[in-house]
C-alpha cells in the first residue's frame, strides 16, 4: 500500500526590513531545486567547534514549539468558527510543518511588533528562544526531511512571488534562499492571468501534479505572495492486499451512512485505549521512521478528544500502546478540499505497487480469534516523522466521501 500526502499553503502580505537576518550557508543564485544545504558535522556547532553533549541542536529546540503550534492550530480550525461554513462538519487536513515554516520565513522580513506577533503566533517565546535559533532550527529540519533521514520521501519548500517594481534587500533574499530553500520570482501582478498560470504550474510541478490549481484569480494589487508546499509519499511497513478491499459502511452520524472502500489486514499492531481522553489509538508504521496515528474517539467524544490533544498526549501513548493481534479495517480513499481559500491539501491512499511487497512482512498471530478494529466512524489522524518527532500532517475525517 502506498500513501501520498501533499499540501500547499498560500499567504499574501508585505514584508518590512528586518534589522537582524542570520547568515546561513552560502549564497546561491539558482532556485531551490539546486540549493545545497550544509548541515553541521555531528558533534560540531556552526562555528566548527565541539558542541558538547548538553547542547541541543536547533531543530530539537524547534520541535516542541512546533508541536504546540500544531495542536493549538488544530483546536482552532476544528472548532465551529474555524471552518468555511461554520458548521464544524467539514473534513480537515493540514500540515503544521508547512504552515509554521511559511510564517517563520515571513519573520525574516518583519521587525518590532510584527516580528513578535509572528513568533508568538507560532508558539515561540522570543525572550526564551533567540530568533537565530528558530531560523537555524527550520534550516536543519527542512534539510533532514528533504534528504530522507527518516526513510520517508518528503519534499517541502517555499516560493516568494514579488511585484517586479519592488526591490527586496539582497540580505533578505539570500537568507530566504539559504535558510528556507526558497525560490524567488519577480511578477507583474497586473497581468493576473499570466501570474495565476505561473503560480499554479509551479505548485503542480512541486506536488507531482496532485494540486493543479492552487489559486483561482489573483488580486492585481498584490505585491507579495508566498507559497509553501509539502509532498510526502510513503509505504506501509505492512502493506494491505488490494484483493481484500471491499465497500463497507461509514457512519458519518446517527442519520448518515456512506459507502467507502475498506482495506483489511490481520496482524500484530500497536494499539491502546486512552482512558483520560476517551479514545482508542492505533499506530500504523511506514517503511523507515514514520508512522500514522489513527485516533478513534469513544461514542460522542469527538469534541472532547479534539480539544485534549497535546504533546503530553502524544508522549503518553508510547506507554499505553502495545502489540496485539487485530483485524484492521481502514479506508482506501481520496480527500481533497480547500480551507479558507488559502490552504489546499490532498490525501491519496491507494494500493499501487503493493502486491509485490505483500509477502515481505509476516506476523506470528496467536491462535485466538483476533479483535476487529474498524475505522467506520469519524476519526482524527496524525502523520509523524519519528526521526525528528515532527508532526507532518494532522486531520479530522468526518465524511470520507466529502471532497
Amino acid at each position: 500500500m502506498k500513501t501520498t500526502f501533499l499540501l500547499s499553503f498560500l499567504i499574501v502580505g508585505i514584508f518590512a526590513n528586518n534589522p537582524y537576518l542570520p547568515n546561513f550557508g552560502h549564497h546561491n543564485n539558482n532556485n531551490c531545486d539546486n540549493l545545497q544545504y550544509e548541515p553541521y558535522p555531528q558533534g560540531m556547532n556552526r562555528e566548527g567547534q565541539p558542541s558538547g553533549r548538553a547542547e541541543s541542536r536547533p531543530s530539537e529546540i524547534l520541535v516542541n514549539s512546533n508541536s504546540d503550534f500544531a495542536f493549538k492550530f488544530f483546536k482552532e480550525v476544528s472548532s465551529n468558527g474555524g471552518l468555511r461554513d461554520s458548521s464544524g462538519k467539514k473534513n480537515l487536513i493540514f500540515s503544521p510543518m508547512c504552515i509554521s515554516s511559511a510564517f517563520a520565513m515571513l519573520a525574516l522580513g518583519a521587525r518590532a511588533n510584527t516580528l513578535d506577533q509572528i513568533l508568538r503566533g507560532l508558539n515561540f517565546r522570543p525572550t526564551e528562544i533567540p530568533e537565530r535559533k528558530i531560523h537555524e532550527g527550520f534550516h536543519d529540519l527542512i534539510y533532514m526531511l528533504n534528504n530522507g533521514n527518516s526513510g520517508l520521501q518528503v519534499e517541502m519548500g517555499n516560493c516568494l512571488f514579488v511585484q517586479n517594481k519592488l526591490h527586496p534587500q539582497d540580505q533578505f533574499l539570500n537568507a530566504l534562499r539559504n535558510i528556507y530553500g526558497g525560490d524567488i520570482y519577480m511578477e507583474n501582478f497586473k497581468n493576473t492571468r499570466e501570474t495565476e498560470q505561473h503560480i499554479n504550474s509551479y505548485v503542480e510541478r512541486k506536488t507531482h501534479g496532485k494540486i493543479s490549481k492552487l489559486v483561482d484569480g489573483v488580486d492585481p494589487i498584490t505585491e507579495i505572495l508566498l507559497v509553501s508546499y509539502i509532498y510526502m509519499k510513503a509505504k506501509w511497513k505492512k502493506p494491505f492486499n488490494p484483493k481484500h478491499t471491499e465497500a463497507h459502511d461509514f457512519y458519518v452520524d446517527p442519520y448518515t451512512v456512506v459507502k467507502v472502500p475498506m482495506m483489511f489486514q490481520m496482524g500484530m499492531f500497536e494499539i491502546g485505549h486512552d482512558d483520560e481522553r476517551s479514545c482508542t489509538v492505533l499506530k500504523l508504521p511506514y517503511d523507515g521512521q514514520g508512522a500514522a496515528y489513527f485516533i478513534l474517539p469513544d461514542k460522542g467524544q469527538m469534541d472532547r478528544v479534539a480539544t485534549s490533544l497535546s504533546i503530553g498526549a502524544l508522549q503518553s501513548w508510547k506507554g499505553i500502546l502495545s502489540r496485539s493481534s487485530f483485524l484492521i479495517c481502514t479506508q482506501n480513499d481520496l480527500i481533497s478540499f480547500v480551507l479558507q481559500a488559502i490552504h489546499k491539501a490532498m490525501i491519496v491512499i491507494d494500493e499501487k505497487g503493493t502486491e509485490a511487497a505483500a509477502g515481505t512482512s509476516m506476523d506470528i498471530i496467536p491462535m485466538s480469534v483476533p479483535t476487529i478494529l474498524k475505522l467506520e466512524k469519524p476519526f482524527i489522524m496524525m502523520i509523524v516523522d519519528e526521526c525528528t518527532n515532527t508532526i507532518l500532517f494532522m486531520g479530522k475525517i468526518l465524511n470520507p466521501v466529502e471532497k
